[in-house]
Protein backbone atom coordinates (compact mmCIF):
# COMPACT_ATOMS: atom_id res chain seq x y z
CA UNK A 1 0.00 0.00 0.00
CA UNK A 2 2.93 2.19 1.12
CA UNK A 3 4.45 1.61 -3.17
CA UNK A 4 0.58 2.54 -4.41
CA UNK A 5 0.31 6.30 -1.80
CA UNK A 6 4.07 6.72 -3.25
CA UNK A 7 3.08 6.20 -7.00
CA UNK A 8 0.24 8.79 -6.32
CA UNK A 9 1.99 11.31 -4.43
CA UNK A 10 4.55 11.40 -7.35
CA UNK A 11 1.63 11.64 -10.07
CA UNK A 12 0.55 14.70 -8.23
CA UNK A 13 3.37 16.24 -8.21
CA UNK A 14 4.01 15.89 -11.90
CA UNK A 15 0.61 17.13 -12.40
CA UNK A 16 1.17 20.40 -10.54
CA UNK A 17 4.85 20.79 -11.78
CA UNK A 18 2.56 20.38 -15.64
CA UNK A 19 0.26 22.95 -14.30
CA UNK A 20 -2.42 20.58 -14.39
CA UNK A 21 -5.18 20.86 -11.94
CA UNK A 22 -4.70 18.22 -9.01
CA UNK A 23 -6.38 14.87 -8.91
CA UNK A 24 -9.46 15.65 -6.50
CA UNK A 25 -9.74 13.08 -3.59
CA UNK A 26 -13.07 11.74 -2.59
CA UNK A 27 -13.46 13.31 0.95
CA UNK A 28 -12.46 16.75 -0.54
CA UNK A 29 -16.03 16.90 -2.56
CA UNK A 30 -18.22 15.13 0.36
CA UNK A 31 -18.61 13.42 3.61
CA UNK A 32 -19.53 10.52 5.66
CA UNK A 33 -23.43 11.09 6.85
CA UNK A 34 -22.45 8.19 9.67
CA UNK A 35 -19.70 7.19 11.73
CA UNK A 36 -17.91 4.35 10.58
CA UNK A 37 -19.18 2.19 13.88
CA UNK A 38 -23.01 2.86 13.17
CA UNK A 39 -22.42 1.55 9.48
CA UNK A 40 -20.51 -1.31 10.61
CA UNK A 41 -23.43 -2.05 13.08
CA UNK A 42 -26.04 -1.75 10.59
CA UNK A 43 -23.83 -4.40 8.19
CA UNK A 44 -23.46 -6.78 11.00
CA UNK A 45 -27.31 -6.55 11.70
CA UNK A 46 -27.76 -7.38 7.82
CA UNK A 47 -25.57 -10.26 8.71
CA UNK A 48 -26.80 -11.69 11.68
CA UNK A 49 -30.27 -11.59 10.20
CA UNK A 50 -29.57 -13.59 7.26
CA UNK A 51 -26.75 -16.07 9.56
CA UNK A 52 -30.58 -16.79 11.62
CA UNK A 53 -31.82 -17.86 8.29
CA UNK A 54 -29.18 -19.95 7.42
CA UNK A 55 -28.41 -18.08 4.10
CA UNK A 56 -25.39 -18.91 1.90
CA UNK A 57 -23.60 -17.42 -1.06
CA UNK A 58 -23.19 -13.56 -2.15
CA UNK A 59 -25.04 -10.79 -1.02
CA UNK A 60 -24.87 -8.29 -4.06
CA UNK A 61 -26.16 -4.20 -3.76
CA UNK A 62 -25.72 -2.33 -7.01
CA UNK A 63 -24.52 1.03 -6.75
CA UNK A 64 -26.10 3.60 -9.11
CA UNK A 65 -24.44 4.17 -12.51
CA UNK A 66 -22.33 7.68 -12.27
CA UNK A 67 -23.33 9.59 -15.20
CA UNK A 68 -26.71 11.71 -14.15
CA UNK A 69 -27.87 13.19 -17.39
CA UNK A 70 -28.12 16.98 -15.79
CA UNK A 71 -29.35 15.70 -12.38
CA UNK A 72 -27.29 15.61 -8.88
CA UNK A 73 -25.95 11.35 -8.43
CA UNK A 74 -28.15 10.34 -6.14
CA UNK A 75 -26.94 6.69 -4.96
CA UNK A 76 -29.39 3.78 -4.59
CA UNK A 77 -30.71 3.36 -1.30
CA UNK A 78 -28.90 0.09 0.24
CA UNK A 79 -25.64 1.23 -1.36
CA UNK A 80 -25.98 4.31 0.78
CA UNK A 81 -27.42 2.63 3.98
CA UNK A 82 -24.50 -0.14 4.80
CA UNK A 83 -21.81 2.07 2.97
CA UNK A 84 -22.47 5.82 3.66
CA UNK A 85 -20.76 6.50 -0.09
CA UNK A 86 -22.08 8.20 -2.84
CA UNK A 87 -19.45 5.88 -5.06
CA UNK A 88 -20.24 5.06 -8.44
CA UNK A 89 -20.35 1.93 -10.41
CA UNK A 90 -19.59 -0.54 -7.93
CA UNK A 91 -20.63 -3.41 -5.91
CA UNK A 92 -21.09 -4.10 -1.98
CA UNK A 93 -20.56 -7.74 -1.73
CA UNK A 94 -21.74 -9.52 1.39
CA UNK A 95 -19.42 -12.94 1.80
CA UNK A 96 -21.79 -15.35 4.01
CA UNK A 97 -19.46 -18.00 3.23
CA UNK A 98 -16.35 -16.26 5.05
CA UNK A 99 -17.95 -13.13 6.89
CA UNK A 100 -16.64 -10.69 4.77
CA UNK A 101 -17.89 -7.44 3.50
CA UNK A 102 -16.32 -6.07 0.04
CA UNK A 103 -16.61 -2.91 -2.14
CA UNK A 104 -15.91 -3.80 -5.72
CA UNK A 105 -15.22 -0.23 -7.27
CA UNK A 106 -13.69 1.41 -10.28
CA UNK A 107 -10.20 2.06 -10.23
CA UNK A 108 -11.17 5.38 -11.75
CA UNK A 109 -14.57 7.57 -11.05
CA UNK A 110 -15.33 8.29 -14.63
CA UNK A 111 -16.98 11.67 -13.98
CA UNK A 112 -13.87 12.79 -13.15
CA UNK A 113 -12.23 11.95 -17.17
CA UNK A 114 -12.15 13.44 -19.96
CA UNK A 115 -9.18 13.09 -22.39
CA UNK A 116 -10.32 16.35 -23.89
CA UNK A 117 -10.13 18.68 -21.15
CA UNK A 118 -7.95 17.04 -18.58
CA UNK A 119 -7.43 20.45 -16.68
CA UNK A 120 -11.62 20.78 -15.73
CA UNK A 121 -11.17 16.76 -15.33
CA UNK A 122 -8.55 16.11 -13.35
CA UNK A 123 -9.51 12.76 -12.14
CA UNK A 124 -10.17 11.16 -8.79
CA UNK A 125 -8.61 7.65 -7.64
CA UNK A 126 -11.24 5.23 -5.82
CA UNK A 127 -9.97 1.92 -5.64
CA UNK A 128 -6.61 3.13 -4.29
CA UNK A 129 -7.91 5.76 -1.80
CA UNK A 130 -7.32 4.86 1.71
CA UNK A 131 -9.23 7.44 3.51
CA UNK A 132 -12.42 5.41 1.77
CA UNK A 133 -11.39 2.35 3.65
CA UNK A 134 -10.32 4.27 6.83
CA UNK A 135 -13.87 6.11 7.19
CA UNK A 136 -16.15 3.44 6.28
CA UNK A 137 -14.04 0.32 7.48
CA UNK A 138 -15.02 -1.26 4.53
CA UNK A 139 -12.15 -3.01 1.82
CA UNK A 140 -12.08 -1.95 -1.71
CA UNK A 141 -11.08 -4.21 -4.55
CA UNK A 142 -10.97 -3.65 -8.06
CA UNK A 143 -14.51 -4.23 -9.74
CA UNK A 144 -12.24 -5.75 -12.60
CA UNK A 145 -11.93 -8.52 -10.14
CA UNK A 146 -15.76 -8.80 -9.56
CA UNK A 147 -16.06 -11.54 -12.76
CA UNK A 148 -12.85 -13.61 -11.20
CA UNK A 149 -15.49 -13.65 -8.02
CA UNK A 150 -18.47 -14.60 -10.11
CA UNK A 151 -16.96 -17.27 -11.74
CA UNK A 152 -15.50 -19.16 -8.71
CA UNK A 153 -19.14 -18.86 -6.92
CA UNK A 154 -20.21 -20.02 -10.50
CA UNK A 155 -18.37 -22.89 -10.49
CA UNK A 156 -19.84 -23.98 -6.84
CA UNK A 157 -23.00 -23.06 -8.50
CA UNK A 158 -23.92 -20.44 -5.25
CA UNK A 159 -26.49 -18.66 -4.71
CA UNK A 160 -27.21 -14.39 -5.07
CA UNK A 161 -28.93 -13.09 -2.88
CA UNK A 162 -30.38 -9.79 -3.63
CA UNK A 163 -33.18 -7.22 -2.82
CA UNK A 164 -35.97 -7.48 -5.04
CA UNK A 165 -37.68 -4.21 -3.77
CA UNK A 166 -40.88 -6.04 -2.36
CA UNK A 167 -41.39 -9.06 -0.96
CA UNK A 168 -42.14 -12.05 -3.82
CA UNK A 169 -40.39 -13.89 -6.09
CA UNK A 170 -37.08 -12.57 -7.65
CA UNK A 171 -38.28 -10.17 -10.29
CA UNK A 172 -36.19 -10.27 -14.04
CA UNK A 173 -35.65 -7.57 -16.66
CA UNK A 174 -38.52 -7.69 -18.44
CA UNK A 175 -38.07 -8.68 -22.02
CA UNK A 176 -40.96 -5.55 -23.02
CA UNK A 177 -39.34 -3.61 -25.85
CA UNK A 178 -40.17 -0.51 -23.31
CA UNK A 179 -39.11 -0.67 -19.62
CA UNK A 180 -37.38 1.09 -16.98
CA UNK A 181 -34.67 -1.29 -15.07
CA UNK A 182 -33.25 -1.05 -11.90
CA UNK A 183 -30.15 -1.56 -11.47
CA UNK A 184 -30.46 -4.78 -9.79
CA UNK A 185 -32.59 -6.12 -12.64
CA UNK A 186 -29.66 -4.80 -14.48
CA UNK A 187 -27.04 -6.62 -12.55
CA UNK A 188 -29.09 -9.74 -12.50
CA UNK A 189 -29.71 -9.72 -16.50
CA UNK A 190 -25.53 -9.43 -16.61
CA UNK A 191 -24.91 -12.08 -14.44
CA UNK A 192 -27.75 -14.71 -16.07
CA UNK A 193 -26.15 -14.27 -19.61
CA UNK A 194 -22.23 -14.25 -17.88
CA UNK A 195 -22.68 -16.68 -15.30
CA UNK A 196 -25.61 -19.37 -16.33
CA UNK A 197 -24.96 -21.94 -12.80
CA UNK A 198 -25.84 -18.90 -10.37
CA UNK A 199 -29.51 -19.11 -8.88
CA UNK A 200 -31.10 -15.81 -7.14
CA UNK A 201 -32.86 -15.42 -4.06
CA UNK A 202 -34.85 -12.30 -2.60
CA UNK A 203 -33.66 -10.52 1.13
CA UNK A 204 -36.19 -8.46 0.34
CA UNK A 205 -37.74 -9.33 4.15
CA UNK A 206 -34.52 -8.93 5.78
CA UNK A 207 -33.07 -5.84 4.75
CA UNK A 208 -36.39 -4.56 5.71
CA UNK A 209 -36.07 -6.38 9.04
CA UNK A 210 -32.78 -3.98 9.59
CA UNK A 211 -33.73 -0.86 7.91
CA UNK A 212 -37.02 -0.32 9.38
CA UNK A 213 -35.69 0.53 12.67
CA UNK A 214 -34.23 4.04 12.34
CA UNK A 215 -31.13 5.14 14.80
CA UNK A 216 -30.76 8.60 16.73
CA UNK A 217 -29.18 9.45 13.87
CA UNK A 218 -31.50 8.60 11.31
CA UNK A 219 -34.16 10.01 13.44
CA UNK A 220 -32.80 13.28 13.81
CA UNK A 221 -31.96 13.53 9.53
CA UNK A 222 -35.36 13.00 9.46
CA UNK A 223 -36.72 15.50 12.04
CA UNK A 224 -34.75 18.11 10.06
CA UNK A 225 -36.11 16.71 6.66
CA UNK A 226 -39.79 16.93 7.96
CA UNK A 227 -39.35 21.03 9.40
CA UNK A 228 -38.02 21.78 5.98
CA UNK A 229 -41.31 20.99 4.79
CA UNK A 230 -43.61 22.59 7.43
CA UNK A 231 -41.29 25.77 7.05
CA UNK A 232 -42.26 24.99 3.02
CA UNK A 233 -45.70 24.33 3.50
CA UNK A 234 -46.31 27.45 5.57
CA UNK A 235 -44.42 29.67 3.42
CA UNK A 236 -46.37 28.37 0.25
CA UNK A 237 -49.86 28.70 2.18
CA UNK A 238 -49.22 32.67 2.07
CA UNK A 239 -49.20 32.78 -1.38
CA UNK A 240 -52.67 30.82 -1.99
CA UNK A 241 -55.14 33.37 -3.63
CA UNK A 242 -57.30 32.68 -6.94
CA UNK A 243 -55.72 33.21 -10.34
CA UNK A 244 -52.60 31.26 -8.85
CA UNK A 245 -51.16 28.38 -10.57
CA UNK A 246 -50.45 25.36 -9.17
CA UNK A 247 -46.65 25.58 -10.77
CA UNK A 248 -46.53 28.95 -8.99
CA UNK A 249 -47.42 27.42 -5.37
CA UNK A 250 -44.54 24.85 -6.33
CA UNK A 251 -41.71 27.43 -6.98
CA UNK A 252 -42.43 29.22 -3.78
CA UNK A 253 -42.45 25.69 -1.91
CA UNK A 254 -39.59 24.42 -3.40
CA UNK A 255 -37.46 27.30 -3.08
CA UNK A 256 -37.77 27.57 0.67
CA UNK A 257 -36.98 24.04 0.83
CA UNK A 258 -34.01 24.78 -0.27
CA UNK A 259 -33.61 28.02 1.31
CA UNK A 260 -33.44 25.83 4.10
CA UNK A 261 -30.88 23.25 3.36
CA UNK A 262 -32.82 20.35 1.78
CA UNK A 263 -30.59 18.85 -1.33
CA UNK A 264 -33.81 17.74 -3.41
CA UNK A 265 -37.38 16.85 -3.33
CA UNK A 266 -38.86 13.20 -2.22
CA UNK A 267 -40.54 13.14 -5.35
CA UNK A 268 -42.60 15.52 -7.64
CA UNK A 269 -44.27 17.93 -5.38
CA UNK A 270 -48.07 17.42 -5.77
CA UNK A 271 -49.94 20.82 -5.49
CA UNK A 272 -53.48 20.24 -6.71
CA UNK A 273 -56.27 22.06 -6.48
CA UNK A 274 -59.98 22.16 -7.99
CA UNK A 275 -60.79 19.54 -10.19
CA UNK A 276 -57.04 18.40 -9.62
CA UNK A 277 -57.44 17.89 -6.37
CA UNK A 278 -60.15 14.82 -6.80
CA UNK A 279 -57.02 12.40 -8.10
CA UNK A 280 -54.10 10.61 -7.40
CA UNK A 281 -50.78 11.79 -8.70
CA UNK A 282 -50.24 9.58 -10.67
CA UNK A 283 -53.41 9.87 -12.72
CA UNK A 284 -52.72 13.68 -12.47
CA UNK A 285 -49.19 13.15 -13.82
CA UNK A 286 -49.83 11.40 -17.10
CA UNK A 287 -50.21 14.68 -18.98
CA UNK A 288 -47.45 17.25 -17.13
CA UNK A 289 -50.20 20.32 -18.44
CA UNK A 290 -53.09 19.16 -16.51
CA UNK A 291 -51.04 19.69 -13.04
CA UNK A 292 -50.83 23.15 -13.11
CA UNK A 293 -54.81 23.90 -12.94
CA UNK A 294 -55.37 27.99 -11.94
CA UNK A 295 -57.45 28.60 -8.31
CA UNK A 296 -60.42 30.12 -8.14
CA UNK A 297 -62.38 31.00 -5.17
CA UNK A 298 -64.72 28.05 -3.87
CA UNK A 299 -61.80 25.78 -4.76
CA UNK A 300 -59.38 23.43 -2.08
CA UNK A 301 -56.05 22.91 -3.12
CA UNK A 302 -54.07 19.83 -1.34
CA UNK A 303 -50.44 19.59 -0.45
CA UNK A 304 -49.03 16.08 -0.58
CA UNK A 305 -45.30 17.46 -0.44
CA UNK A 306 -41.73 16.31 0.51
CA UNK A 307 -38.15 16.90 0.62
CA UNK A 308 -34.76 15.23 0.72
CA UNK A 309 -32.04 15.92 3.33
CA UNK A 310 -29.19 13.97 3.31
CA UNK A 311 -30.65 11.54 1.37
CA UNK A 312 -33.57 10.75 3.96
CA UNK A 313 -36.74 12.03 2.95
CA UNK A 314 -40.11 13.42 4.00
CA UNK A 315 -43.95 13.17 2.82
CA UNK A 316 -46.69 15.67 4.84
CA UNK A 317 -49.73 16.81 3.33
CA UNK A 318 -52.20 19.96 3.89
CA UNK A 319 -55.62 21.14 2.49
CA UNK A 320 -56.56 24.62 2.00
CA UNK A 321 -59.45 27.45 0.90
CA UNK A 322 -58.28 29.03 -1.78
CA UNK A 323 -60.57 31.57 -0.97
CA UNK A 324 -58.79 31.99 2.50
CA UNK A 325 -62.24 30.31 4.34
CA UNK A 326 -63.25 26.91 4.31
CA UNK A 327 -67.16 26.45 3.46
CA UNK A 328 -69.26 24.76 6.43
CA UNK A 329 -69.39 21.25 3.82
CA UNK A 330 -65.55 22.15 3.47
CA UNK A 331 -65.17 22.50 6.71
CA UNK A 332 -67.41 19.61 8.37
CA UNK A 333 -65.34 16.83 5.41
CA UNK A 334 -61.94 18.06 6.59
CA UNK A 335 -62.53 17.75 10.52
CA UNK A 336 -64.37 14.64 10.35
CA UNK A 337 -60.87 12.81 8.03
CA UNK A 338 -58.54 14.86 10.74
CA UNK A 339 -60.73 13.42 13.34
CA UNK A 340 -59.79 9.77 11.95
CA UNK A 341 -56.58 10.70 11.42
CA UNK A 342 -56.01 11.81 15.32
CA UNK A 343 -57.71 8.50 16.63
CA UNK A 344 -55.12 6.64 14.32
CA UNK A 345 -52.15 8.23 16.04
CA UNK A 346 -53.13 7.78 19.17
CA UNK A 347 -54.17 4.19 18.55
CA UNK A 348 -50.28 3.97 17.56
CA UNK A 349 -48.25 2.06 19.72
CA UNK A 350 -45.26 -0.41 20.02
CA UNK A 351 -46.50 -4.07 19.64
CA UNK A 352 -49.13 -3.65 17.67
CA UNK A 353 -49.01 -4.39 13.81
CA UNK A 354 -50.57 -2.49 10.57
CA UNK A 355 -53.10 -5.25 10.59
CA UNK A 356 -54.60 -3.79 13.67
CA UNK A 357 -54.49 -0.31 12.55
CA UNK A 358 -56.50 -1.14 9.24
CA UNK A 359 -59.01 -3.33 11.40
CA UNK A 360 -59.31 -0.42 14.07
CA UNK A 361 -59.43 2.16 11.12
CA UNK A 362 -62.13 0.94 9.39
CA UNK A 363 -64.32 0.75 12.55
CA UNK A 364 -63.98 4.69 12.65
CA UNK A 365 -64.70 5.90 9.39
CA UNK A 366 -68.06 7.12 9.05
CA UNK A 367 -70.79 4.36 6.98
CA UNK A 368 -71.26 7.21 4.48
CA UNK A 369 -67.47 7.85 3.70
CA UNK A 370 -66.17 4.17 3.27
CA UNK A 371 -66.73 4.81 -0.43
CA UNK A 372 -64.63 7.83 -0.83
CA UNK A 373 -61.70 6.64 2.03
CA UNK A 374 -60.55 3.55 0.48
CA UNK A 375 -58.24 1.32 2.31
CA UNK A 376 -55.74 -1.55 1.39
CA UNK A 377 -53.18 -2.23 4.11
CA UNK A 378 -53.62 0.91 5.57
CA UNK A 379 -53.45 4.87 5.31
CA UNK A 380 -49.78 5.34 5.18
CA UNK A 381 -46.27 3.98 4.33
CA UNK A 382 -42.41 3.77 5.96
CA UNK A 383 -40.09 7.02 5.32
CA UNK A 384 -36.40 6.47 5.54
CA UNK A 385 -34.15 6.77 2.77
CA UNK A 386 -37.21 6.58 0.42
CA UNK A 387 -40.95 7.29 0.53
CA UNK A 388 -41.36 3.19 -0.12
CA UNK A 389 -39.10 2.61 2.69
CA UNK A 390 -38.71 -1.61 2.96
CA UNK A 391 -41.27 -2.83 5.48
CA UNK A 392 -42.75 -6.01 6.44
CA UNK A 393 -46.51 -5.27 6.45
CA UNK A 394 -46.82 -8.29 9.70
CA UNK A 395 -44.22 -6.84 11.66
CA UNK A 396 -45.12 -5.26 14.66
CA UNK A 397 -44.15 -1.50 15.46
CA UNK A 398 -41.12 -1.05 17.01
CA UNK A 399 -39.49 2.09 18.31
CA UNK A 400 -37.47 3.96 15.68
CA UNK A 401 -40.02 2.94 12.84
CA UNK A 402 -41.19 6.39 11.09
CA UNK A 403 -44.18 6.34 8.56
CA UNK A 404 -46.57 8.65 7.60
CA UNK A 405 -50.36 8.69 8.91
CA UNK A 406 -52.87 9.78 5.47
CA UNK A 407 -56.71 9.42 5.56
CA UNK A 408 -57.74 10.85 2.14
CA UNK A 409 -61.12 11.46 1.39
CA UNK A 410 -61.55 11.71 -3.02
CA UNK A 411 -65.17 12.65 -3.63
CA UNK A 412 -66.14 12.29 -7.29
CA UNK A 413 -69.44 12.56 -6.92
CA UNK A 414 -70.26 16.22 -4.75
CA UNK A 415 -66.45 17.17 -6.53
CA UNK A 416 -64.26 17.63 -2.51
CA UNK A 417 -61.82 16.33 -1.62
CA UNK A 418 -59.39 16.72 1.46
CA UNK A 419 -56.05 15.13 2.70
CA UNK A 420 -53.81 15.64 5.60
CA UNK A 421 -50.67 13.40 6.32
CA UNK A 422 -48.56 13.66 9.17
CA UNK A 423 -44.85 11.60 9.88
CA UNK A 424 -45.28 9.49 12.73
CA UNK A 425 -42.48 8.35 14.71
CA UNK A 426 -43.37 5.14 16.99
CA UNK A 427 -41.41 5.64 20.73
CA UNK A 428 -41.14 3.43 23.60
CA UNK A 429 -44.60 4.04 24.83
CA UNK A 430 -46.35 5.46 21.86
CA UNK A 431 -45.75 7.90 19.04
CA UNK A 432 -44.15 11.35 18.28
CA UNK A 433 -46.01 13.36 15.27
CA UNK A 434 -42.54 14.72 14.04
CA UNK A 435 -44.59 17.15 11.90
CA UNK A 436 -46.71 18.69 14.32
CA UNK A 437 -46.00 22.24 13.95
CA UNK A 438 -48.00 22.47 11.13
CA UNK A 439 -51.41 23.38 12.05
CA UNK A 440 -53.97 21.17 10.94
CA UNK A 441 -57.31 22.49 11.89
CA UNK A 442 -59.28 24.06 9.84
CA UNK A 443 -59.55 27.68 11.64
CA UNK A 444 -55.41 27.62 12.33
CA UNK A 445 -54.88 26.47 8.41
CA UNK A 446 -56.88 29.58 7.46
CA UNK A 447 -54.71 31.66 9.97
CA UNK A 448 -51.95 30.45 7.80
CA UNK A 449 -52.88 31.61 5.09
CA UNK A 450 -53.19 35.19 6.72
CA UNK A 451 -49.99 35.36 8.53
Amino acid sequence: MKVILTCLVSILTMVVANGQTPVQSYFEWTNLPFTKEELNTRRENLMTELAQLNKKGLVLIPAKDGFSFGETFRQTDDFYYFTGLELPNAILVFNLNNQKVTIYTPEQDIRFENSSRKNDFPGRPLLYDNSIINRTGIPLASIEDFTNLLNLENSNKSKILINNGRPSEVKFAPNDYIATYSPVQVLIEAIKKKHTDLSFENIYEAIAKVRMIKSENEVKILKQAANITVKGIKEAAKAIKPGIDERYLEGVLEGDFKKNGSQRLAFGSIIKSGPNSHWPWRILATHYNRRNHIMQNGDLVIFDVGCEYVQYVSDIGRTFPVSGKFTNEQKEILMMETKIADEIIKFLKPGITFKDVQKFTNTIIPEHSKKYMQVGLFFGHHLGLSTGDPNLSNAPLKPGMVFTVEPWYYNHDNNISVFTEDMILITEDGCEVLSSDLPRTPEDLENLMKS
